[in-house]
């Protein structure tokens, strides 16, 4: 359980709130020292011990460690001071040292959560802005193991690049899936089946993953020489991976819009 004080600026909403959840739900630290603000100052967190406060400056005063959980354009208009505290940025595009700036925080982390946290699968890339100590790296990698997994980079550009990597959750398999479905209603598939069907491959079949390394799993299907591999080489030949590449490129250069901000 984590001994020091934990506040989340945005706490209510589906990202900081999805974090404050499983914090509380995982027992990391007591709910006493949760701290969130919101504009009303009310939720039902506070029933199970949580802390609510209006003014942001306020809970940065009561806590070691602050969460922005805000959009990015909110971040100028957030004004709070962090003097000998420990930022945790959520935001996409603002980096570390702006923030650091801004904030006058002793010590800056930026990570990078997807949609799934509100599953507990997220994965989370994160990095630590100069020299931090080791209490503080354990202290972010625990609170994001708690919503899925993470890992440390070592390099600030992997958190752009990785916002348009995982940080975009389901958004490719919501493409594929519809994707999938929309060709087999193509075909004449009632469109039931259709849906059924994309996400049978999707959701169901891409399970196996968790235990099979894919790229071998490619190899046997392609070495097979049945419907699948057929389907394969077509995709391959479309240069498949060649527009997931594009598609993570102009999603990272979008990251990266604020870098100077």
């Amino acid at each position: 359980m984590i001994g020091q004080t934990l506040g989340i600026i945005g706490g209510t909403g589906w990202l900081g709130g999805a974090i404050a959840q499983a914090v509380l739900a995982k027992a990391l630290l007591p709910a006493g020292n949760l701290i969130i603000s919101n504009r009303s100052g009310s939720h039902p967190l506070a029933q199970q011990g949580v802390r609510l406060v209006t003014d942001n400056q306020a809970l940065v005063e009561h806590c070691d460690v602050i969460v922005i959980a805000v959009r990015p354009e909110h971040f100028a208009s957030l004004g709070i001071d962090a003097t000998g505290k420990t930022v945790i940025s959520l935001m996409a595009g603002i980096t570390a040292r702006a923030i650091a700036t801004q904030t006058s925080a002793s010590r800056v982390v930026r990570a990078m959560p997807n949609a799934a946290v509100e599953i507990g699968q997220s994965f989370t890339p994160w990095f630590c802005l100069g020299e931090t100590d080791a209490q503080t790296r354990d202290l972010v990698q625990r609170l994001f193991e708690s919503v899925g997994t993470a890992a440390e980079v070592q390099e600030e550009s992997f958190i752009d690049y990785l916002s348009a990597l995982s940080g975009t959750g389901p958004a490719f398999p919501a493409l594929l899936m519809t994707a999938l479905s929309n060709q087999a209603m193509a075909a004449g598939i009632p469109a039931d089946i259709a849906q059924l069907a994309a996400k049978n491959v999707v959701v169901n079949s891409s399970q196996l993953l968790a235990h099979h390394d894919a790229q071998q799993m490619i190899d046997a299907l392609v070495a097979y020489r049945g419907v699948t591999a057929a389907a394969l080489q077509v995709m391959t030949q479309g240069h498949f991976e060649g527009q997931i590449g594009k598609a993570l490129q102009a999603g990272a250069a979008v990251a990266r819009k604020g870098l100077h901000t």
